[in-house]
Formats: structure tokens, sequence, C-alpha cells
């Protein structure tokens, strides 16, 4: 999980992945026969199959953040989202500021204190937060300008069976991926392959969209996360999936809707590989697939899934054994793929 660890701690908003597109280079480069990066920051991975037929797999590399559009006198710094967020998780939650050089802060508010009634009963909007970074205004504005971005400060723990940390959306998925590359290293391959680490999909899939027109695929899998709202208060059919139950491979979303037979294909090598998965269907959301769908000429997508509680929030958690059969059902997928009729 080392590696889980450094994805997740790397900064990287929609936009501005430079740093964890740099690990991801560094660890992907040893597992492909070449790897390039496009001119909106895609980093594309590219294994040689027995056949001209294109599979790719794309797992997003931006996490959720914010850009910094204003600086008062005092120092005080006011963002806007970039990604969605509830507000109601961003009350005193610690933050990186990544100007000249890294800044902790905290997000601030007024106090309840001095609310009115009338404020009390108002919903927070992320525009009504303020960055605190404890220096004084001048100090701040020699150091952070408009259009630096705005990170989560937030640790990598393990609890029980499950991980916590922020950006598992969708580093967790770039995990699985770069694992799943690991475990078919020098094994011959059936199809072209190529594993694409996305931008800006946070902020509408657009690394997929332009890397699925460049690379046009039969096959597209898109790595990423979806609810386990398998908590207190959910009804049994919103749970959507359910932590330490499996990868997930998903029948449809608001974006996609994947192909019947390469999802039967997925039930079927996950059965012969004895991998533990669970069916998804997500009602609102999107991922990767939408958009290779769209962006190519005739490409039959699907999307595999690791459960995560809490999505879009500085704790979000997921199950070791759903990571793990996330990277089996992959790499298994990879190895029993041969040019196959998926045309409905």
């Amino acid at each position: 999980m080392d590696l889980l660890k450094k994805l997740t701690s790397a900064t990287g908003i929609s936009g501005q992945e430079e740093d964890v597109r740099a690990l991801i280079v560094k660890e992907m480069k040893p597992l492909v026969d070449d790897i390039t990066t496009d001119v909106m920051g895609n980093v594309i991975g590219h294994r040689k199959g027995k056949s001209s037929k294109r599979l790719v797999l794309a797992a997003h590399m931006d996490e959720i953040g914010f850009m910094v559009n204003h600086i008062d006198d005092k120092g005080f710094i006011r963002i806007i989202p970039i990604g969605g967020f509830d507000p109601r998780t961003l009350m005193a939650q610690k933050v990186m500021v990544h100007g000249k050089k890294d800044l902790p802060g905290v997000m601030g508010s007024k106090p309840i204190h001095v609310l009115s009634e009338d404020e009390k009963k108002k919903v927070l909007k992320v525009e009504d937060y303020f960055i605190d970074v404890g220096l004084p205004g001048k100090k701040v504005k020699e150091l952070v300008a408009p259009g630096d971005s705005v990170t989560w400060l937030r640790d990598f723990t393990e609890m029980g069976e499950n991980l916590v940390s922020k950006a598992f959306d969708d580093r967790v998925g770039v995990y699985c991926m770069i694992e799943a590359l690991r475990k078919v290293k020098g094994k011959p391959l059936g199809m072209e392959l190529y594993a694409v680490a996305t931008v800006q999909e946070e902020v509408g899939v657009r690394g997929a969209t332009t890397s699925a027109i460049g690379l046009d695929p039969d096959i597209g899998i898109a790595v990423d996360i979806t609810l386990a709202n398998d908590v207190p208060g959910a009804a049994e059919h919103e749970r959507v999936t359910v932590l330490g139950e499996g990868a997930a491979i998903k029948i449809m979303d608001s974006y996609s809707i994947s192909n019947p037979k390469l999802v039967e294909h997925l039930k079927k090598v996950a059965t012969k590989n004895k991998i533990k998965v669970q069916m998804e269907i997500l009602p609102r959301g999107g991922t990767d697939a939408g958009a290779i769908q769209r962006a190519s000429k005739n490409t039959a997508v699907v999307t595999i899934s690791i459960p995560t509680r809490y999505a879009h929030s500085t704790v979000e958690v997921c199950n070791k054994h759903d990571v793990q059969a996330c990277i089996d059902l992959l790499a298994a997928y990879i190895l029993d793929t041969a040019p196959r009729d998926y045309v409905l």
C-alpha cells in the first residue's frame, strides 16, 4: 500500500496535476513498452499485443480542490471550487495552499457565537469560506497569487480492514491500474494495451475525451471509485455498493450504459479466477467511460469501480480487499482478452 499512500499524498487539482503526474510516470515507465504525455497532461503507457485491436484503461489522476481567486489585505484567501463539493464538509478543515511555497492553512468561517438567527439557518456555500494561513497580508500576497491551487491536508490511514485518505477519487483507480500492469508484466497480451492516467475528469472528463479521440479504442475500461452508501440512514436499495463485497462491475451510471456483453465477460472472468465482485448501478455521476464512448468510433465500454464511502470529502474510505479485487480483475481481464466481438 506504500504506492497508494504516495499517490493520495501527491497533489493535483484538475488542470494542475504536475506533482502526481511525475509520480505516475516514474511508477508506470518500467511496466510498459513506451510511455508518453500529451498536451493536456494525460499519461499514456503502451504495451504491445498480438493483434491491432486496442484495449484502453483509464483512471483519472486529478483530485477535487480549490483555486485561489482573491487575497485581502489581512491575508485571508478566497477560493473557488474545482470539482464538486458538499459545503457542509468544509468546516474547520486543514488545507495546503500551493503558492511559491506550500503553506498550511485552515478553512475559516464566521464563528457560531456571533451568528444571527437568520445566519444560523443559512446553508453555506463554498464561497462563504476563506483560508487562514497565519501570515500578514503583505507576506501572503508575496507567496500566493490568484490561480494557485489548494488541496486537502490529510494523512493516509489504515483503519481496521479499511483505508482512509483524501483523493481516493481517483488515485486508488490509478493505483489499481498500475498494480494490474505490474501483475501482467512480461506476459503476452492478446491486444494492444494502453493504460491512461487522465486529467481533468472532475471538471468534465476532459482528459479522457482527448485521449480517446487519439487512441480510438475497441474496448475502454474506466477504473474509478463509486459510492458505498452502506451507512446508517440509507435504505438497502440506496446502497449502490457495499464495502468488503469486492470490485464493482458497473451496469450503468448517468453518463454511460456499459456494454452488456462486456459486463458478462467480466463476470465470467471474475468467476473463473475466483475474484469477488458486485454489480453496480449508480443513479447520478459518471466516469471516463462515458467520455471514451462518446469520443471513439466504435468502442465497447465499462467501468470497474472501487466502492468508497464519503466520496468527495477529506475522509474517503475504501476496503483493502476490494482494492485487491479490482487489481486482480483488471489483470485477469487483460490476460483473458483476445480480439472478440462486443457488437450487440
